[in-house]
């Protein structure tokens, strides 16, 4: 190619040569790229005389030129991902309220029908799947990361065992799948959705070491590091922990991968596989939950990611029985805010056949108006997170100017906003989720009425 450009724009166009193009040193094999400036100087004939011009290694530059050009695909990539969580999010949301909708009627259905009816047998398996629905659209929320952080005490094993479905169907049938929960495991204190990513991302980049087939193995166990183990390895922490492992017998990382696996936007994928986002965003999420992850791999041997999670402090507490008995009832007045109409006469009527006094409203703005017309009556505010005009968050400062003690209860469906919203779980606020059963809000409403 080169020939071809002196030939025809140097010896016949008599034009300076201006070109970048590969060589090979061919002391050390490698390939370089330089950059060609010059010309040749001719006779009165026009016959070349003389060849003047430098040539530059420009190796460095094309290098970092072709890894900007790797950086700006993959952040093209990750904008589409983003885009591609909102949306997941926006549709679990809006399905949410659906389900919210289902649920409630089909439970009110099966009140009217009778629980031994045939009619009643029905019912119950349109909630069955309904609920099964729900499950799916957590998972769906989990993966767009636009739920609000519910941190709680869990149970490890419990969490993984009802993931291992889906697990199984997104690693593929030429992968085996085992699953080993520790005997007597301690409790966490963490975001079961946020855990179930953790979990979801490490499988599949498991998957993907493996093309041709492998083994997933997942294990849990309940660990202590002690002082003197800290003393040789920075990353550790002395405590008790639960450590969740994930190992996979695929090819392998080495160092320079090893080095670089958690950092943003790194990857060994080819075009259009992979973001770079998978292990940051388990790094991130372990580390939001005080924990710490390391990894441990060797080429042609296979990977394994370590999860510690700090146990959970808990008091001791009255083991109670599993049977909560008959759906309390009361008659206070209830303030009710949902932008979405069939979910919001569902709940009033949840409430009203229980005995309470309902006060609708459709939008934040609307439920200040009637809060301001009725102060005194109120005796608790039922608000949806996001709403038209004005939010939750925006209600809740607002009606606190009046009323700083009053009760309140937040609903959320998630919604894909849901980043902005974590005020409630902060402030130690009630929280219900969307789509909720009917017995669970209404327990959920005494809790807060009779509590402190």
């Amino acid at each position: 190619m080169v020939t071809a450009y002196l030939q025809d724009t140097v010896l016949e166009k008599h034009e300076r040569f201006n070109k970048e193009y590969k060589i090979v040193d061919m002391k050390t094999g490698q390939e370089k790229w330089v950059h060609g400036l010059g010309g040749l100087r001719f006779d009165e004939n026009n016959n070349p005389i003389e060849m003047f011009g430098t040539i530059q290694d420009i190796t460095d530059r094309k290098q970092a030129e072709a890894e900007r050009g790797k950086l700006e695909a993959q952040l093209r990539q990750a904008q589409k991902m983003e885009a591609v969580g909102q949306l997941a999010g926006g549709v679990a949301h809006d399905f949410n309220n659906l389900l919210q909708v289902i649920l409630g009627y089909g439970d009110l259905a099966l009140d009217e029908a009778g629980s031994d009816s045939v009619a009643g047998a029905s019912i119950k398996e349109m909630l069955r799947a309904g609920n099964r629905a729900k499950t799916l659209v957590r998972q769906l929320l989990a993966f767009s990361r636009r739920q609000v952080l519910d941190m709680k005490d869990i149970d490890l094993n419990k969490v993984i065992l009802e993931l291992t479905k889906m697990i199984r169907r997104v690693i593929g049938e030429h992968i085996d799948l085992n699953v080993i929960t520790g005997h007597d495991l301690g409790t966490v204190h963490a975001d079961p959705g946020q855990i179930e990513q953790i979990l979801m991302n490490l499988c599949v980049n498991a998957r993907d070491a493996m093309p041709e087939g492998g083994t997933i193995t997942i294990e849990t166990e309940n660990v202590r590091i002690e002082e003197n183990y800290c003393q040789t390895h920075a990353w550790a922490e002395a405590g008790r922990f639960v450590l969740l492992s994930v190992t996979d017998t695929g090819h392998g990382m080495d160092e320079m991968t090893l080095a670089n696996v958690f950092e943003p936007f790194f990857t060994t994928k080819g075009v259009g596989e992979g973001t770079g986002l998978g292990l940051s965003t388990v790094y991130g999420l372990v580390k939001q939950h005080r924990g710490t992850v390391e990894v441990y791999s060797e080429v042609g041997k296979g990977t394994t990611f370590k999860i510690y999670l700090p146990l959970a402090e808990r008091s001791a507490v009255t083991v109670g029985d599993k049977i909560e008995g008959p759906v309390p009832r009361g008659s206070e007045t209830i303030l009710l805010a949902e932008d979405d109409e069939t979910v919001r006469n569902l709940a009033k009527s949840f409430l009203e056949r229980s005995g309470y006094n309902v006060l609708a409203a459709r939008n934040g703005e609307e439920a200040l108006e009637v809060f301001k017309n009725h102060a005194d009556e109120i005796d608790l505010a039922l608000l949806d997170v996001m709403m038209p005009k004005l939010g939750g968050k925006a209600v809740l400062q607002r009606i606190r100017e009046t009323r700083p003690d009053i009760r309140m209860i937040f609903a959320s469906g998630y919604s894909m906003n849901a980043i902005h919203t974590n005020f409630i779980l902060d402030e130690g606020l009630a929280l219900i989720q969307k789509p909720y059963r009917r017995d669970v809000l209404l327990r959920k409403i005494r809790e807060v009425l009779d509590g402190e």
